[in-house]
């Protein structure tokens, strides 16, 4: 992997856009929220938990006293939560900059969402994907809109369990986040592919963080203890994430990440490797489908393939 050259200090200024961010209330998300604000941004703090996004405006306006702060309930375990969040967005603002996709589960033991999905699959993947369907009019009305979506190291294990989706049959954490983060790949790139093909402005970017120390690590035996030994700060898991949302370095359809030399665990953020199979067409034309059967969101005017 080529040696990054990408640091914080070349964010732009970001007055005037409005970047919304899922699950911001901690860690990478938390971090980046941190960056776009500092940059003179307006964002969108959307989380699970109000409570905790109001704390994470305090740990903000810390650094950054002026900062343009908005918080919204979502709950992307819970598709209604989704459809009466974007209702609500767009009675707020006119158009939106920068949709950064970071909330997401990790290894927890087997839950479901409040439709029934296997929560990681439900949460990571599927309610990304039904919060960003209806959200495309708002980016396009934007200049310059981009769409980030955070996936992980963790795609390279994964496997689409077709048939066992959902944890129908049987159930293990470590394969369903990794299944969960396979489809966020696959997803960006395919939306990258359906936007392009229809003439959209949007760019979609995917980017991983390494091994960062987050809470993400607290459903996991010994998650502590890994994270002092190998894990590189939030501060530094969240920049590439910030690069992909805000360079000029950047393409549509790539995908960004720590470069390290061991795993790509840590570093600056560079452009990162992926497996073949997140650009296999028919296999994303087969998630689309699915995912857009199991939400119930359509997406207007995105052709398959």
């Amino acid at each position: 992997m080529a040696k990054s050259s990408w640091r914080p200090a070349h964010i732009p200024d970001l007055t005037g856009k409005t970047i919304l961010v899922t699950g911001a209330n901690s860690g990478i998300g938390l971090e980046a929220v941190k960056l776009f604000a500092a940059n003179g941004a307006e964002v969108i703090l959307a989380c699970r938990n109000t409570a905790k996004a109001e704390a994470a405006v305090e740990q903000v306006r810390e650094q950054t006293p002026d900062a343009r702060l908005i918080v919204m309930p979502l709950d992307l375990a819970d598709l209604a939560s989704v459809k009466a969040f974007v209702v609500a967005l767009k009675e707020r603002i006119s158009k939106l900059d920068i949709l950064l996709n970071n909330a997401g589960l990790m290894a927890p033991p087997l839950q479901r969402t409040k439709d029934g999905f296997e929560i990681q699959f439900g949460t990571n993947h599927l309610g990304h994907f039904a919060l960003t369907g209806p959200l495309l009019d708002l980016l396009e009305a934007a200049p310059a809109p981009r769409i980030v979506q955070i996936s992980s190291l963790a795609h390279r294990s994964g496997k689409i369990m077709w048939g066992n989706l959902n944890a129908e049959k049987r159930y293990s954490r470590w394969p369903f986040y990794c299944q969960s983060k396979l489809a966020n790949l696959i997803f960006a790139k395919d939306l990258h592919r359906r936007l392009r093909k229809r003439g959209s402005n949007i760019q979609v970017m995917a980017a991983h963080p390494g091994y960062s120390a987050t809470h993400l690590q607290d459903t996991i035996p010994g998650g502590g203890l890994f994270n002092k030994v190998m894990a590189q700060p939030a501060e530094m898991g969240c920049l590439p994430g910030v690069m992909a949302a805000t360079s000029d370095e950047v393409v549509s359809g790539g995908y960004y990440g720590p470069d390290g030399k061991i795993l790509e665990l840590r570093g600056y953020p560079a452009p990162a490797f992926a497996r073949k199979i997140t650009d296999n067409e028919g296999l994303a034309q087969r998630l689309w489908d699915e995912s857009e059967r199991l939400t119930g969101v359509r997406y207007l005017n995105t052709q398959g393939h």
